[in-house]
């Protein structure tokens, strides 16, 4: 399945608001796959909300459940600019999403297709289909940028 460029496009304009913001750019979108609705956006904000668990991911995932009274979102998609870490990965895997289509690959503390890789281990109960790859330049150019700029 080759994801929507549009909500592509949404996701990277969630993870610019990040960096206007001085968080790690991470934008992410939660997309009915049957509607063709887009659901909920998040973008990173571990500093703001002086949170570690403050990824776009699950705030993402939490404004979806919220939105929709559900605590399952099988039936849809999420787009992410970055590759999820650990922790987002197995919130993906509770939240049951049926797909993960991510931008940039995440060697460092990448948890899909790097480091843990949490959908490979037999006690994951949930796993969506995953694509990595996607806009993959773009997405880590602004990562690269933001980071450049920390180390000033």
């Amino acid at each position: 399945m080759i994801p929507n460029e549009m909500i592509l496009k949404t996701a990277y304009k969630y993870a610019e608001k990040a960096f206007q913001k001085d968080e790690v750019p991470v934008g992410a979108v939660i997309y009915n796959t049957c509607t063709k609705e887009i659901i909920a956006c998040a973008h990173n904000q571990t500093e703001m909300k002086k949170n570690p668990l403050a990824h776009a991911e699950i705030l993402a995932i939490q404004k979806a459940c919220k939105k929709l009274g559900v605590k399952r979102l099988n039936g849809y998609s999420l787009f992410v600019t970055l590759e999820p870490c650990t922790m987002c990965a197995g919130a993906l895997s509770w939240a049951r999403l049926d797909n993960v289509f991510f931008g940039a690959f995440d060697p460092k503390t990448g948890g899909i297709q790097q480091g843990a890789k949490v959908f490979t281990h037999t006690q994951t109960h949930h796993k969506p289909n995953v694509q990595g790859g996607f806009d993959e330049e773009k997405n880590s150019q602004i990562l690269t940028q933001f980071f450049k700029q920390k180390r000033k």
